[in-house]
């Protein structure tokens, strides 16, 4: 088992070919310790971009677009529930960001290794209500969300 602790990431180990540890965001005004998994070799060769993309990761612009995805998809998740009891807990009709808290749980930030385009990647995890299943991804490029959807996207 191999364990560093990184000035930046913290304390990590080195496990199926990421280096993973934990670290404590806040998403929705609530505090919450996620798993972090950087993208690197086992020598923890870590890029200055990989550092760069997770010194700048901003919660604010990932909130928003995650509110605007849900705004978008919200009806479809309520009709494949239908008239089941539980609609309005699993995907209720909210009108802000504060809404989400309760059905929105980020589990993991994942800092990508550095592409050829030399892009500074990110990608968050979460488990939601409405996709049990397929819980949501978050793929960040340079600081800007580029995607929102499910998990697959950041994996």
């Amino acid at each position: 088992m191999t364990v560093i602790n990184d000035k930046l990431f913290g304390e990590l180990e080195y496990i199926n070919n990421f280096w993973r540890g934990k670290v404590t965001i806040k998403m929705f005004s609530l505090e919450k310790d996620i798993l972090l998994s950087v993208d690197a070799h086992e020598n923890a060769d870590f890029s200055i971009t990989q550092k760069k993309a997770f010194r700048n990761f901003i919660m604010n612009e990932v909130e928003k677009e995650i509110y605007k995805y849900y705004r978008e998809n919200v009806e479809e998740y309520r009709e494949m529930l239908g008239d089941e009891p539980q609609t309005n807990k699993i995907s209720p009709k909210i009108d802000s960001l504060s809404g989400l808290a309760e059905l929105v749980k980020p589990t993991e930030l994942i800092v990508r290794r550095v592409r050829k385009n030399g892009k500074r990647r990110l990608g968050l995890l979460c488990e939601v209500s409405w996709s049990v299943e397929d819980g949501l991804g978050v793929k960040i490029e340079d600081e800007i969300v580029e995607e929102v959807g499910y998990q697959d996207i950041v994996l």
